[in-house]
């Protein structure tokens, strides 16, 4: 899996401007292997239909997975008697590795494909393609399991079919309903940040590109179709279905471990001013709240075994207490990977101090429930002890997390954490800016001597850094007010990081220069409402 990340965003979707003559705004690739019967009847059937009705420009590409027949040769008369009709031939089989490289090639600003046999009414090839003209979404599927869609196909197929959607479903949390439709269609800057981050060559290329783009929260319209199946389809469906798994617990794992840079495909919410500046929406809480409540449900297990282990031992508020003390450990930790994203080492012992202290108020709540129900009863039940205790946590849970959220894990909308300090930066126009200088003195942190020269308040050259260089400078935190008058400026703490910028989709990036400036008090960012 490919774990380098990239710093920039996908801008906001626009509605494609209509193309100079010639200029094709939709290019539909048609990966075959050994398909010299049908593939000019299909060449020629989608031609005719894109000529009548696609209202744009357009370019077909036969792309050839090392046939061995005539298939060539068919291609490449089809080509030469075309003008919209391009050959590609690749050396190597793969549905994906063909896709991947003349979708990564073409100039098209919406990119598609379809199977060989057509097994798709091609009156749904419009409706496919506008959303991402429009601007409307990134990617687009032709469904076989929509309600409205009409599919003549085998009880075998429809089983498989069905069922491995399932287990899309059920093991990766798609929820697109018809992940092997060959009938697709992506943007073309998406495709460029995408593809590089999918892995399949095969099949499961498909699959894997919707499951990233999905939880990339990039929008997928899916099209209901009318489908026929092909009896002739040379698609191995034992080994197509054995890689498909194997490729499910790839990428299940590579979500899991957060080894995947999805950040490259955040896009803005949208195009309309008010989306930008959201005010009172807590971001991302749906989905804290399920990750919380499916760690909370394991610390609770896992503190009633540790309960009951130690009540073998010991009393039962020192049981209480060790079994919190463990399981709050585990807690914090599982929260801060899982719940609120927050990888590395950075912070880990101020996390789990912090966490300690939430631990303790759950202390007093369980203890003091504890100690009520001893109070009204000289020996109660251990299951009723059982039973204080669990609503005792619920309350403390409930409390736990807001806590979590707005003190140990606050949502920084204006920067990120790196090794335990805060980034404060921004990106305007591609580049990272600020301002045009940097105070020239360096604020010692606290485990540096004082220097014993005068701080001096002119201004340095600016600091740049450059993505090529693979440097950037973390700066820039409020300080004291200066002592010599200036009580309008902070003096700047700031510390140089390096990190890795990554070549997105393969590529070079530009020059994007970062300039810091110190934050006046009263300075506010009309881009950042809060």
């Amino acid at each position: 899996m490919r774990t380098d990340s990239s710093p920039g965003t996908l801008p906001a979707r626009e509605h494609l401007p209509a193309g100079n003559a010639g200029t094709p705004v939709l290019d539909v690739v048609i990966p075959v292997y050994n398909e010299e019967k049908d593939l000019q009847p299909c060449v020629l059937r989608l031609h005719e239909h894109l000529a009548r009705t696609f209202p744009y420009a357009f370019r077909i590409t036969i792309a050839d997975n090392a046939s061995t027949d005539t298939t060539p040769r068919v291609a490449a008369r089809l080509a030469a008697e075309l003008p919209e009709v391009m050959s590609f031939r690749l050396e190597q089989k793969g549905r994906g590795r063909a896709l991947r490289t003349v979708w990564s090639a073409s100039d098209a600003p919406v990119l598609a494909y379809m199977d060989v046999d057509l097994s798709t009414d091609l009156n749904a090839l419009l409706p496919l393609v506008a959303p991402l003209i429009s601007g409307h979404s990134d990617l687009a599927i032709g469904s076989r399991l929509a309600r409205s869609s009409r599919v003549v196909r085998g009880t075998k197929r429809e089983f498989i079919s069905r069922a491995y959607n399932l287990i899309l479903r059920g093991s990766l949390q798609a929820r697109f309903s018809d992940a092997q439709c060959g009938f697709k269609a992506i943007r073309r800057d998406v495709a460029q940040e995408l593809l590089p981050l999918v892995e399949d060559t095969g099949w499961f290329f498909d699959t894997e590109m919707l499951v990233l783009a999905e939880r990339a929260g990039l929008r997928i319209h899916e099209v209901p179709v009318d489908w026929v199946d092909d009896p002739n389809s040379t698609v191995h469906i034992v080994k197509t279905a054995t890689d498909d798994l194997k490729g499910v617990w790839r990428v299940g794992k590579a979500l899991a471990t957060g080894s995947l840079a999805l950040d490259r495909l955040a896009r803005p919410f949208g195009d309309d001013p008010r989306d930008r500046e959201i005010q009172d929406v807590p971001r991302g809480l749906a989905r804290q709240l399920l990750g919380f409540c499916v760690v909370g449900g394991f610390s609770t297990l896992f503190y009633l075994l540790l309960y009951s282990g130690f009540r073998a031992l010991f009393a039962a508020q020192i049981a209480n207490a060790l079994a919190l003390l463990v399981s709050a450990i585990a807690n914090t930790a599982a929260n801060r990977r899982l719940t609120f994203g927050v990888r590395g080492r950075g912070g880990v012992i101020k996390h789990q101090a912090q966490g300690l202290v939430v631990f303790g108020i759950g202390l007093a709540l369980t203890s003091g429930s504890l100690a009520a129900l001893h109070a009204a009863t000289s020996a109660p039940a251990h299951s009723t002890e059982l039973a204080v205790l669990v609503a005792a946590n619920l309350a403390a849970t409930v409390l736990r997390f807001l806590l979590f959220r707005a003190w140990v894990f606050p949502d920084r909308r204006d920067g990120s954490f790196v090794d335990g300090s805060y980034v404060e930066c921004s990106l305007v126009d591609g580049s990272l800016a600020g301002g045009s200088t940097v105070a020239a003195s360096h604020h010692p942190a606290p485990h540096e001597p004082a220097p014993h020269q005068p701080v001096s308040h002119h201004p340095a050259p600016p600091v740049h850094a450059t993505a090529a260089t693979a440097t950037a400078t973390a700066t820039v935190r409020p300080g004291q007010p200066e002592p010599y008058g200036h009580q309008d400026w902070f003096r700047p703490t700031y510390t140089t990081t390096p990190f890795r910028a990554g070549e997105a989709a393969d590529r070079t990036w530009g020059e994007p220069t970062m300039q810091m400036r110190p934050v006046r008090p009263h300075d506010q960012d009309s881009r950042n409402a809060r």
